[in-house]
């Protein structure tokens, strides 16, 4: 009896990829989220915008954290998410998750 390649490449890659599914595990307290981390809000600065401009849209960050690193990465943060800073450019926007209020 002769099983046909696709066959024979599916059967060896099922088993594979329900072994794969197991082994996500849900964040440990502490850790962020992949899912809070990719959520954008409307009002959250895209990557590129300088500090002006975000400052200029969103006004004054509840707290700013000091340039660390070479090269400098420094934040800002808003009630619903950070803005991390590479000089005078976004990096990142980050939406604070519920034990991430900073």
């Amino acid at each position: 009896m002769r099983i046909s390649s696709p066959l024979l490449v599916l059967s060896l890659l099922l088993p594979g990829l329900a072994a794969a599914q197991e082994t996500i595990e849900d964040p440990k307290p502490g850790q962020l989220n992949p899912a809070e981390i990719v959520q954008q809000l409307p009002e959250m600065p895209k990557r590129g915008v300088t500090k002006d401009t975000v400052r200029s849209r969103l006004g004054e960050p509840r707290r700013t954290v000091p340039p660390v690193g070479d090269p400098p990465i420094s934040r800002w943060v808003y009630d619903r998410f950070t803005v991390y800073f590479e000089h005078d450019r976004v990096l990142h926007s980050v939406k604070h998750g519920d034990r991430d209020r900073q």
